[in-house]
């Protein structure tokens, strides 16, 4: 059975508190709470479990949107282990964990899990409440009806409507369903964070709901490209357009009929990182970078195979390899990098491990070679990675939310 869950606030904008399961609502705080320990993990097991880095762009727009509301941005930034000299260079790179505590952190700062993008605030809690709501479905085309109609209630100003299209009826002959944005008239136009953000609450509980990615076909928005929109096609398809008459994303509609198999027990574990981790855990693996990824990661470093053997793996010619990676933006060479890059971050977050051992895990045989490349890569040195400290104490992500984030 539905809990019950009260919308009295959203519905009468008088009461101050959400009243539903306090419990959740407790698991859903602790993500914010630090732990004195740290914890290490070998590049082998980390590059299987390899969740990949966030460009600082998504950061400052997220930052952007806290400044706008009048909030201090740098100590949100700090508490979640961001300092001011990656905020400085425009290569910067941070992790999945960073990421998600500032998420949460900015939200929980504004009491607006929207980030003040919205004539009405989405209330902290609201994500909590939508949850439960969506727990009560039976499959995959019901919880994305429940999601899509509990945002229409709290928000004001952009909400969605859901339509299928049969294979007969799409110029691609492919059936999909569709989440078309609807603006409210007279409402500023919606940036492409806005968008992402209301996107990935809805599309990212579903897809915990039915237990899969669910693919993404095609994405419109009206809105101008935004400076990270590389970023913005990890998170949703290659097949990406902006500056379009209207605004939607098509997605595989095979999820539709599976049952939803969460439940309020598992619910519990979720809501601890949730949503700020989707901007990671569902990111689009099918384009052939992810799966030149994927592959790379399965391997030792010093097995990393040739273009020719790459290509080979992936059954396609090599050149018809390196034409696909240059239409989705990437080249082999480039994607060997980011991986290292990557896994550098990762070493010098995490471990206590000296750079010159990276160095050597990265596949440089010396210091000097693998600064130069961390400087290209990054903008800053590697010793800027490195958690900042006061005094003999460290400054620490949550350890909790970090744990969960890498081993989702």
């Amino acid at each position: 059975m539905l809990a019950p869950i009260n919308l009295r606030e959203r519905i009468c904008h008088t009461a101050t508190i959400h009243r539903f399961d306090i419990p959740l609502f407790l698991a859903y705080e602790s993500t914010f709470l630090c732990a004195a320990e740290r914890f290490c993990k070998t590049a082998h097991h980390w590059m299987k479990n390899d969740k990949g880095t966030i460009s600082v762009s998504l950061v400052e727009e997220a930052l952007a949107l806290a400044r706008a509301s009048g909030l201090d941005a740098r100590p949100l930034a700090e508490t979640a282990g961001i300092g001011a000299p990656m905020l400085a260079s425009s290569k910067s790179r941070v992790s999945s964990a960073q990421y998600g505590a500032l998420w949460a952190g900015i939200a929980r700062a504004l009491d607006d899990e929207f980030f003040g993008q919205d004539s009405h605030p989405m209330k902290s809690g609201s994500f909590i409440a939508m949850t439960q709501m969506a727990l009560g479905a039976r499959n995959g085309a019901q919880a994305l009806a429940r999601a899509v109609g509990f945002m229409r209630l709290v928000l004001d100003d952009l909400g969605a409507t859901i339509e299928t299209h049969a294979a007969a009826d799409t110029p691609s002959g492919t059936a999909r369903v569709r989440v078309r944005f609807v603006e409210r008239a007279g409402t500023p136009a919606p940036k492409m964070f806005a968008y992402a953000t209301y996107f990935i609450l809805v599309y990212g509980l579903v897809c915990w709901l039915v237990g899969r990615r669910i693919p993404l076909f095609e994405a419109r928005f009206r809105c101008a490209a935004p400076p990270a929109a590389h970023e913005y096609r990890l998170m949703f398809c290659e097949q990406m357009h902006f500056d379009q008459p209207e605004s939607y994303v098509d997605l595989d509609p095979a999820f539709l009929e599976l049952p939803v198999m969460q439940t309020a027990r598992s619910s519990r574990t979720f809501l601890r990182d949730a949503p700020g981790s989707f901007i990671v855990k569902y990111r689009n693996p099918s384009s052939l970078a992810a799966r030149v990824r994927k592959t790379l990661r399965a391997l030792p470093m010093s097995n990393w195979p040739a273009a020719d053997q790459m290509a080979a793996r992936l059954h396609v010619a090599e050149a018809t390899m390196r034409r696909h990676l240059k239409q989705e933006g990437h080249t082999y060479q480039s994607i060997k990098d980011a991986l290292r890059r990557d896994i550098a971050i990762a070493e010098l977050q995490r471990t206590n491990r000296t750079v010159a051992d990276i160095a050597n895990l990265v596949g440089f045989a010396e210091p000097s070679a693998f600064h130069r490349a961390f400087h290209k890569w990054t903008g800053m040195r590697p010793a800027d990675y490195r958690p900042a400290r006061t005094g003999r104490t460290e400054r620490r992500i949550p350890l909790e939310l970090t744990r969960r984030a890498e081993s989702d």
